[in-house]
C-alpha cells in the first residue's frame, strides 16, 4: 500500500499531466514581474493616498509561491508569498474565463504569476484583482504542514530549503548575516582595506593549530590540503607592498562538531601593516560595534537572559589574571604539563599530564573562563608556546602580544602583533614539528619553508585578525546553534543514508557473487562475513549487526527471486 507521501506525489504527477494536456506549461521559460509584493503593497498604499477610499491602483504583475488557498466555487483566494512578503491574489471565473481551470489544478507550493489591479477587499486585505495568470512552476511534493512548520531538527537541517519555507525566522536570520557582512566589508573599505582572495588548495596546511582535511590532485599527483587559516599567504599580501588587507572566506578544520564548531567556517583575517595587537583592539570593538548598530539598528543584543552591549571600550584582563581568578591557579608556578595537570584534576577538570602545558593551558581557559566572559571581553597576552605566529612581548619574552575576543561565553576573535623576524619563526616552526612528535594527537602549526622565505625579504611590524563570522551572527541574532546561522551546516549521514549505502555496497557484492555462479546461502554468508569490513567507517559505526543481516537477506532475496 503506498505511504502518504507517495499518494500526494501520484495526485500532484496526475495535475502535471492534465496540464501539459490541455497545452499549459508547468514551467515556462519567462516571468513578466513587475512589482514585489511589497512594492505592489507600497504602490497601493500611494494610490490610496491619492484616490481615498475605494482607490484601485494601475495594473501590476506579481510573482510568487501559493502559501494558502480558499476556494469559493467560482471565485478563489490565493496567498502568494515572494522573499519580500506575502500578497493575496482573488482569481474569478468571470474575469478569468478558460483560465480559471486552472485554479483547480494548483496546490501549495506551487508558483504563480497574477496580473491586475490592486483593490482592498471588505475585510481590509489589499488584493490583486486578477485579469491574467501564468503557471510558473507545478511542485510536485507538498511544503511543510502549513500550521505546524518544520519541526523535526535533524530535518530542518538536511532539508532547509523546506526550513525557510515554514520558517520565516529562520529566513530572516540568513538574511542578516548577509547584511553583517556587508557591514564588515563597509566598514574595512571605508578603512582603506582590499579585500584579497588566497588559496584553497595548499600543500602545507599552516597557520593555525588544526587538523586539516586532505585531498589528492590527479593531474599534478600531489596530495594537497585544504587551508586552515588564510594568515600565511594574506602575510605575503603584506610583504608584496599591500598595506592593508582582508578575506571573507571558508576555511576547512577536521575536527568535532557542536553547538559552536563546524567542520567548514567563514573567517574574516586582516592584516594592517605598521600597526599592533593595541590598534587592533580598537578597530575590532569599533567592527563589532558598528556592525550591530547597522544589522540590528542598536549596539545591544538579548543573550538568554543578558542583555550584550558592544560598545567600546570592551573589557580587558590579562590571560594569567582571569585563570586565576576563576580557577584559583597561577600558570606560572606550574610552567610544565606534569605540574600543572594534578592541579586541574584536583578542580575536577580532566587533563592528562601527557598534553603539551600549552593544550593544557587552552583547557584551564575553556572550561573555567570562558563561560564567564559574557559581556565582550579581550584577555591579553597569552604565552609563547600558545602563539607561534605571534610577536614576544618586549618586557616579558614569555608572553606573546596576543589576545582573544569573547562575548556570550565564546571566542570570536583572535589577534596578533605579528611576528615578522624571521630567525625567530623558523625556530618557532621547529619548535611546533618537535611537538607534534611528542604529542603526535594533538594538533600544532606546520613549518612552511615557502612562507620563511618570503619572510626573509623583510615583513613590516603588522597587526593582524581573525574574527569567527558564524559565531559572530550567532551572536547578533540570539542562535545558540552554529547550525541556525550556517545556510547548509555539515551533518552525519541521516540513517536513511546509512540504509541507502548499506544496501548500495550489499547489491553490488551480491550481485559479483551470483555473477560468478554461487547460491544463495553461499552468498548470505559471504556478505555476512566480508560487508561490514567494507562500509565506510561513518556508515559502519551507524549500523548495528541485527541490521545488517536484515538489508543483507532483503538483497539476496530481491536478486535470487529475480533471477
Amino acid at each position: 500500500m503506498p505511504g502518504r507521501g507517495d499518494e500526494i506525489l501520484q495526485n500532484r504527477s496526475q495535475k502535471l499531466e492534465r496540464l501539459r494536456q490541455r497545452g499549459v506549461d508547468p514551467y515556462p521559460a519567462r516571468c513578466r514581474r513587475s512589482h514585489t509584493a511589497t512594492e505592489a503593497l507600497a504602490l497601493f498604499q500611494q494610490a490610496e493616498e491619492q484616490q481615498g477610499k475605494g482607490a484601485r491602483s494601475a495594473e501590476v504583475a506579481v510573482a510568487g509561491r501559493i502559501t494558502a488557498m480558499r476556494l469559493m466555487g467560482r471565485a478563489a483566494f490565493l496567498d502568494l508569498r515572494d522573499g519580500t512578503g506575502r500578497i493575496q491574489a482573488h482569481l474569478r471565473e468571470d474575469l478569468l474565463g478558460e483560465q480559471f481551470a486552472l485554479v483547480r489544478d494548483l496546490d501549495l507550493g506551487d508558483f504563480l504569476e497574477v496580473h491586475g489591479p490592486l483593490f482592498r477587499t471588505r475585510t481590509g486585505e489589499v488584493t490583486v484583482e486578477t485579469t491574467r495568470v501564468t503557471l510558473l512552476t507545478k511542485a510536485l511534493r507538498p511544503p511543510p504542514a502549513k500550521w505546524y512548520g518544520l519541526r523535526d531538527v535533524e530535518q530542518r537541517y538536511r532539508q532547509r530549503y523546506l526550513d525557510w519555507i515554514a520558517n520565516e525566522p529562520a529566513r530572516n536570520v540568513i538574511v542578516l548575516r548577509h547584511r553583517l557582512l556587508e557591514s564588515i566589508r563597509r566598514f574595512l573599505n571605508g578603512r582603506g582595506f582590499i579585500e584579497v582572495e588566497t588559496p584553497i588548495l595548499l600543500p602545507v596546511a599552516a597557520g593555525a593549530m588544526a587538523r586539516p582535511f586532505v585531498t589528492h590532485h590527479n593531474a599534478l599527483d600531489r596530495q594537497l590540503y585544504l587551508r586552515i587559516a588564510t594568515e600565511l599567504h594574506m602575510k605575503r599580501c603584506i610583504i608584496g607592498g599591500l598595506d592593508k588587507v582582508y578575506e571573507i572566506g571558508r576555511v576547512f578544520r577536521n575536527e568535532g562538531i557542536d553547538a559552536n564548531h563546524n567542520p567548514e567556517f567563514t573567517l574574516l583575517e586582516s592584516y594592517e601593516a605598521y600597526a599592533d595587537y593595541h590598534r587592533t583592539m580598537a578597530m575590532v570593538e569599533e567592527l563589532v560595534f558598528t556592525a550591530a548598530r547597522e544589522v540590528l539598528g542598536q549596539p545591544t543584543v538579548q543573550w538568554g537572559d543578558h542583555t550584550i552591549d558592544f560598545t567600546p571600550p570592551w573589557q580587558r584582563l590579562g590571560l594569567r589574571e582571569a585563570l586565576l581568578q576563576h580557577s584559583g591557579i597561577d600558570i606560572e608556578v606550574y610552567r610544565d604539563a606534569p605540574s600543572l595537570a594534578p592541579q586541574m584534576a584536583q578542580r575536577g577538570i580532566q587533563a592528562d599530564p601527557r598534553l603539551s602545558w600549552g593544550r593544557l593551558v587552552d583547557k584551564l581557559l575553556t572550561e573555567t573562563v570562558q563561560a564567564n566572559l559574557v559581556q565582550p571581553t579581550l584577555l591579553l597576552d597569552y604565552p609563547v608556546e600558545m602563539s607561534p605566529l605571534a610577536k614576544r612581548k618586549p618586557e616579558d619574552q614569555r608572553y606573546a602580544e596576543r589576545f582573544e575576543g569573547f562575548a556570550g561565553g565564546m571566542e570570536i576573535a583572535n589577534s596578533f602583533s605579528e611576528l615578522n623576524d624571521p630567525v625567530d619563526q623558523r625556530q618557532r616552526f621547529y619548535q611546533q614539528e618537535e611537538l607534534r612528535k611528542t604529542h603526535g594527537d594533538e594538533d600544532f602549526d606546520r613549518l612552511d619553508e615557502d612562507f620563511l622565505v618570503a619572510m626573509e625579504h623583510g615583513m613590516p611590524p603588522t597587526g593582524g585578525l581573525g574574527v569567527g563570522i558564524d559565531r559572530l551572527a550567532m551572536l547578533l541574532t540570539g542562535q545558540r546553534s552554529i547550525r541556525e546561522v550556517i545556510a547548509f551546516p555539515h551533518l552525519s549521514p541521516s540513517q536513511e543514508e546509512v540504509t541507502q549505502a548499506v544496501i548500495s555496497y550489499a547489491a553490488y557484492d551480491a550481485g559479483t557473487l551470483r555473477g560468478r555462479g554461487k547460491t544463495r546461502d553461499t552468498a548470505y554468508d559471504e556478505l555476512r562475513r566480508t560487508l561490514r569490513s567494507k562500509l565506510p567507517p561513518d556508515i559502519e559505526k551507524r549500523i548495528d549487526d541485527e541490521q545488517l543481516v536484515l538489508h543483507i537477506k532483503k538483497v539476496i532475496d530481491r536478486l535470487w527471486t529475480d533471477g
